[in-house]
């Protein structure tokens, strides 16, 4: 009898031409998508070209998205983005994204239909475990395993173990798939999945939109997750069909498959989480977050930039104006959601109440541009990341939250909770 695997098992196990692997078994697989942007991937080329390459292993796979200094914001990552812009054009590569066509790429690349269930995705960039939300493998790697693979089509895994999280219940007004990711985070700590696969699951999930889906297993690794992962429903299929560009293939765990450990969630009663600096990890409910004034609030990101978290600001925001003294910064992930945005109003909602509005760009969430933060500042975000500095000054200081909670505390100038208003 085959041996009962987990959904992250079966889709290594295809990629390596094996009946099934092993947690700890380490595995040459066949990759589906390699993914570099404009501050990874040139170190990649260069790699590329001193190994003696010539060609990439599949035009259609490797995936170059200019996003993260994009538009250029100084010299620097002009040569940067003009590495990337030469290599796409030298090598023909379909999917190179640049000025108008870029998004935040772990928008942008599900969004497009680039990659899919049953897929093997790597990127050089840690957030690529967002798309587990559509129940692919994908991590992020190194510039040169980036480089390795772009040669190859190739990369070697260690298959990791998986972790059960199960979220029962139905969530409240105001909760989002970010607060489930961050009390999820909250509870085991960010090095409480260290290379293991996070697989989510549970009747929660099923009311999630995939926006909420993708927010979850893009914070995976902000647990020290290998991976994030969901197995695929109807939700997934209706939104990859007729997107994704090549076949794709349906995975789910096996009952009785292995898992280090299980965590089972009620969120019938979670409030909206909010991460306090420096980590991830410093989570606490909204109720008991006290007086917490802020300088900046800012919604976008590889996590919370899409048309449904722009919904949810515009909703708290309409009518209202952000409080004296805050900067609210706002940024569509992608052309399409910025364009959708546009025909909806919500652009029109944002800057009445006295926001900004920028393309779409990784912009402050890694202190690129865009809204840098000075000694001394606070700012609550959709982002991902809370670490020292990486907002701006090492004297700075980022709070995550969901998008409403962040619209509301640019209203009440104060991280408060859509209700205060």
């Amino acid at each position: 009898m085959m041996k009962a695997q987990t959904i992250t098992e079966k889709i290594l196990a295809a990629h390596c031409g094996k009946d099934y692997v092993e947690p700890g078994e380490l595995i040459l697989a066949r990759v589906d998508i390699a993914l570099g942007n404009d501050i990874t991937a040139p170190l990649a080329i260069k790699e590329f070209k001193e190994s003696g390459a010539k060609q990439v292993f599949d035009r259609e796979r490797v995936v170059l998205v200019a996003d993260h200094f994009a538009p250029n914001k100084d010299i620097a990552s002009a040569i940067q983005c003009k590495i990337l812009r030469d290599f796409a054009r030298e090598q023909n590569l379909t999917h190179f994204y640049d000025g108008g066509d870029m998004g935040v790429e772990h928008a942008l690349l599900p969004e497009k239909g680039i990659v899919g269930p049953g897929d093997v995705i790597i990127g050089a960039d840690s957030h690529t475990c967002t798309y587990g939300a559509l129940g692919a493998f994908a991590t992020g790697v190194g510039s040169t395993d980036l480089a390795a693979v772009m040669v190859t089509g190739e990369c070697w895994f260690k298959a990791p173990e998986s972790i059960r999280f199960v979220y029962n219940g139905v969530c409240p007004p105001w909760v989002t798939g970010k607060d489930l990711i961050l009390h999820t985070i909250g509870d085991i700590g960010v090095d409480g999945a260290r290379y293991m696969a996070m697989e989510f699951t549970g009747p929660a999930l099923k009311g999630l939109d995939m926006a909420g889906r993708l927010s979850m297993a893009n914070m995976a690794v902000e647990a020290g997750a290998k991976n994030g992962i969901m197995a695929p429903d109807e939700t997934t299929i209706s939104y990859v069909q007729g997107r994704t560009l090549r076949p794709y293939t349906l995975y789910e765990s096996d009952p009785g498959a292995e898992y280090a450990f299980e965590k089972i969630y009620d969120v019938s009663n979670l409030e909206p989480q909010i991460a306090f600096p420096p980590l991830p990890e410093n989570v606490r409910p909204l109720s008991q977050v006290g007086e917490v004034p802020i300088d900046q609030a800012v919604i976008g990101s590889c996590t919370n930039g899409r048309l449904e978290d722009l919904r949810q600001a515009a909703g708290v925001l309409r009518g209202r104006k952000v409080a004296r003294g805050v900067r609210l910064i706002v940024i569509p992930a992608t052309p399409l959601v910025y364009s959708q945005a546009m025909e909806e109003g919500l652009l029109k909602i944002f800057l009445e109440a006295g926001g900004i509005v920028s393309p779409p760009t990784c912009g402050p969430c890694l202190g690129g541009h865009m809204g840098i933060l000075a000694p001394g500042e606070v700012a609550i975000a959709t982002t991902n990341r809370n670490f020292v500095g990486r907002m701006g000054h090492p004297q700075s200081f980022v709070y995550l939250a969901n998008p409403a909670v962040t619209a509301a505390s640019a209203v009440a100038g104060r991280i408060c909770g859509p209700q205060a208003l």
